[in-house]
């Protein structure tokens, strides 16, 4: 006899999530459709792609179900890299103002 039959899970979630995944795709479309510009354009084709992204890795690759310690030892390093690039591009900010002040005054 097999135990997989407590690891189903019902089609009902599957459907909501494929809707929902629909829903985000339909926004981020929008976004463009809209001509949505500068920096609010980015942050929202961002974050329907990083909503779309985590939806897909918890549902539909169980990522929900598994332990604790497994979503830690995935979680961690992608937040330390999501810190150290928003401090890399904070730098780079400073960079090229300090570049434009000293060096554009011909």
């Amino acid at each position: 006899m097999s135990d997989t039959a407590g690891e189903q899970h019902p089609i009902g979630i599957y459907l909501k999530i494929w809707l929902l995944l629909f829903i985000l795709s339909a926004c981020s479309y929008m976004v463009d459709y809209f001509a949505v510009q500068s920096y609010l354009r980015w942050t929202l084709i961002i974050t329907f792609m990083l909503l779309k992204a985590g939806l897909i890795v918890a549902i539909f690759m169980h990522f929900q179900w598994e332990r604790l310690a497994l979503k830690y030892t995935l979680l961690l390093p992608t937040l330390a890299i999501l810190v150290l690039i928003s401090l890399m591009m904070i730098e780079g900010d400073y960079t090229f103002a300090t570049r434009h002040a000293f060096f554009d005054r011909g």
